[in-house]
């Protein structure tokens, strides 16, 4: 990694050109933009199995302390 930054110009042939805008499709919002990377839940239904797991965990506790 120490030779890395060594070449501080490495970019300046592309540096200064213009932002590309496509001329075929329309210009994402901001709100669309924003959407994608908004937080999302990679697995659909884990909370709710987690506490319906807890839920059954602690009714048997409750039975088995009843017990005794």
């Amino acid at each position: 990694m120490s030779g890395y930054y060594k070449d501080e110009h490495r970019y300046d042939d592309i540096i200064d050109l213009p932002h590309h805008q496509s001329t075929t499709r329309p210009h994402m919002s901001l709100h669309d933009r924003a959407a994608q990377f908004a937080p999302f839940a990679a697995l659909s239904g884990y909370e709710e199995a987690i506490e319906e797991t807890a839920r059954l965990a602690y009714e048997k506790v409750m039975q088995e302390s009843s017990r005794h």
